[in-house]
């Protein structure tokens, strides 16, 4: 039974209460579409910073600032649960938001996709694409050996692919010649499982396990961040019993930091739906 409406249970203890997902711009919408395809009944609030994006090139002090600022916006909405849908801030402030959080769940695109790469590595040889300061962070290299101390990991920094995910190239020929530059490395290193360590990079994602499988002559398996981490938010939403099952749609409520007409713009391509209204606030 839902108690959405009981008095005295606090706004973010409440099923009905809304899931908070922030990231640097329009690249945590990977995680809102795949949240929004396991758990369709579950209100979502989304702060996209795209007045501050890319937090990828930034130093370890502006982006764990940033963090603080990004969860302290969510926390006016009573989230029930908080979702870091940028890999950067995940590999350096993730401690910032689970501090600021006090007591709300924070599930970041860290471990989920670890986790997964772990597991389905056959090779044992992995590779990690992300922004520079995720891969400078050596976050995942940690956290997949944490796993598996006998995995490989080769990790490559591949920063236009923000940029390019945030003008909409999914399927330009400049995305194709560039994933092909960045990735040959890794190909060379002969992994079986690519993780992609940064949730604008999904966006990417036909485009580079194309030019991956054509570079490394076989398939390589391709570890989509934003996929592990819906399946891990329904987990911990079940545990808690503070999933929605009111059996109605939810309210997906988007606000920036920057004029919201390219957000919509890009956002409305890639999740497949009008978004209604998009807010601009000032952090």
């Amino acid at each position: 039974m839902n108690h959405a409406l009981d008095s005295g249970i606090p706004k973010r203890m409440r099923p009905d209460a809304p899931i908070g997902v922030f990231d640097s711009g329009v690249g945590g919408l990977t995680v809102v579409r795949q949240l929004m395809s396991a758990l369709p009944d579950e209100n979502i609030v989304y702060f996209g910073d795209t007045a501050r994006v890319p937090y990828g090139t930034k130093s370890r002090e502006t982006v764990r600032a940033y963090a603080a600022d990004d969860t302290a916006f969510l926390l006016s909405h009573h989230p029930k649960l908080i979702v870091i849908a940028c890999s950067t801030v995940s590999s350096v402030a993730l401690d910032v938001v689970e501090e600021l959080a006090t007591g709300t769940p924070v599930i970041g695109t860290l471990k989920p996709s670890a986790r997964l790469a772990a597991e389905h590595s056959i090779s044992k040889r992995i590779g990690v694409i992300g922004t520079s300061a995720t891969v400078a962070s050596n976050a995942y290299q940690l956290e997949i050996n944490a796993i598996d101390e006998s995995a490989h990991v080769f990790s490559k920094a591949c920063p236009l692919f923000v940029p390019l995910a945030e003008e909409g190239f999914a399927y330009h020929e400049a995305t194709r010649l560039i994933a092909r530059e960045y990735l040959s490395e890794l190909a060379s290193e002969q992994i079986d499982t690519l993780v992609l360590g940064c949730t604008h990079y999904p966006i990417l994602k036909k485009i580079i396990g194309e030019v991956m499988n054509e570079i490394a002559g076989e398939p390589v398996r391709i570890i989509d961040a934003a996929e592990a981490v819906a399946s891990d938010v329904a987990a911990v939403l079940r545990e808690k019993r503070l999933l929605n099952d009111s059996g109605q749609t939810g309210v997906r409520q988007f606000f920036v930091s920057d004029v919201p007409q390219k957000f919509r713009a890009v956002a409305e391509l890639f999740l497949g739906m009008e978004l209604g209204g998009v807010s601009q606030v000032r952090l």
